[in-house]
């Protein structure tokens, strides 16, 4: 069967799609800032493939989801970010790690591998915003907030994996734990279970106050586990503002929240609104809308399902020949999922989703000429972590592992 995959036209939305507008009603600070350059020419294809066969099995080459159709074909593994860091560790053989992801991703990899291996990422600027909006000093400065009015000892901090390996390290520090987007309420319901009274010095601090979350960097994965998984109400829920003084918010509101969220987001999942779920469902009859949690809580109330990245995929794979779909999440992915489903209706949730842009960094130029550089006897754009942070951030990466 032909495919029913369709390229955006050359139309005023489809020039939104590629970044050339703004969508006012997106989130603040999520929009599209350019379309992707051209594919890449055949020699470049060639050149990888004779740098890859020339490294053998020195290089373990790793793929995130999200990236571009010409870089996964290199990929020895393809998945999500924490799937990723665990198979190289699953890899002690492999002397270099080539991450196409984005910097946090290549940082959990460093943490979680050994010491003889050297984790590239083919360019240094494919960073996540998701991540970049938690930084240490703030979280830290939230931390002492707490601390003051006497409810440090009644949080536990988790983090997503979608986080700085600083941020981890805090985590780790604080007797909290790293979760992903498949175990986000596993990582909570353990840590309303345990709370912080593992810890020695914290449970000298615990207050008669309820157990709390203190919950970085993804307010919307946060919120939806917390109220559509966990049976929490919206407003058990409070919104930290690291811009505003005191987070915005006053000690009455943090002594009575269960989950203290992090003003942050993904600029590709929080363009997708629930004036998406309801067009979409007027212009496809019958079509089943499936969202990542990291969406607003709106849009995910209004979803047909919700899940992982690895999740969607399964569920595609799984879904019956002839049915629709309206999936948000990541271009990439939507539309390799699309052309891999001929035989099912698989289209954007929204009229303006866009490429992760840091994500799209990573491209064939990049990942050949860190390729090459391996084969010179040259290490490019090596991720470490320094040990103290290494240390606590796999602290809290083992108590996630650990996760029943």
């Amino acid at each position: 069967m032909t495919s029913t995959w369709t390229e955006p036209g050359n139309t005023a939305t489809a020039l939104l799609l590629l970044g050339r507008g703004t969508d006012p009603a997106s989130e603040r600070g999520v929009d599209c800032p350019g379309d992707l350059p051209a594919p890449s020419d055949p020699d470049l294809v060639a050149r990888a493939t004779a740098a890859k066969a020339a490294l053998g099995d020195r290089v373990f080459v790793l793929g995130h989801h999200y990236q571009r159709d010409e870089v996964i074909q290199f990929a020895d593994v393809t998945g999500d970010s924490f799937k990723l860091a665990r198979e190289a560790a699953a890899r002690p053989g492999a002397e270099f790690i080539v991450f196409c992801g984005v910097h946090f991703m290549a940082e959990s990899a460093d943490i979680l591998t050994g010491p003889s291996q050297q984790v590239i990422l083919p360019d240094l600027a494919a960073g996540c915003s998701m991540a970049d909006m938690a930084v240490l000093g703030q979280v830290e400065t939230a931390w002492e907030q707490f601390t003051d009015l006497g409810i440090a000892g009644d949080i536990v901090p988790v983090t997503y994996m979608n986080s700085s390996a600083d941020i981890k390290g805090f985590v780790g520090r604080n007797n909290g734990v790293v979760c992903t987007s498949s175990n986000a309420k596993r990582a909570l319901d353990w840590a309303f279970e345990r709370g912080p009274s593992d810890h020695p010095t914290t449970a000298l601090d615990r207050t008669e106050g309820s157990p709390k979350v203190f919950f970085l960097p993804d307010q919307h994965l946060g919120r939806n586990t917390a109220v559509l998984d966990m049976g929490f109400e919206l407003d058990d829920c409070v919104l930290y503002d690291p811009h505003k003084p005191d987070g915005g918010l006053t000690a009455e509101q943090l002594r009575d929240a269960k989950m203290i969220l992090w003003r942050g987001h993904c600029s590709v999942h929080g363009r997708f609104t629930i004036d998406s779920v309801r067009e979409v469902r007027e212009r496809v009859p019958g079509v089943r809308v499936l969202v990542h949690p990291e969406c607003k809580h709106e849009v995910v109330r209004a979803a047909d399902e919700v899940g992982s990245t690895e999740y969607i995929i399964r569920a595609l794979d799984a879904a019956p020949a002839g049915s629709a779909w309206a999936v948000g999440t990541e271009l990439n992915l939507v539309r390799r999922m699309a052309l891999a489903h001929p035989d099912k209706h698989i289209t954007f949730l929204d009229r303006t989703v866009c490429y992760c842009s840091t994500m799209n960094r990573i491209d064939l130029p990049h990942l050949v000429w860190a390729l090459e550089e391996l084969v010179a006897g040259r290490v490019p754009n090596q991720i470490t972590v320094d040990p103290e942070t290494t240390k606590y951030a796999r602290v809290a990466l083992d108590k996630m592992l650990a996760l029943p």
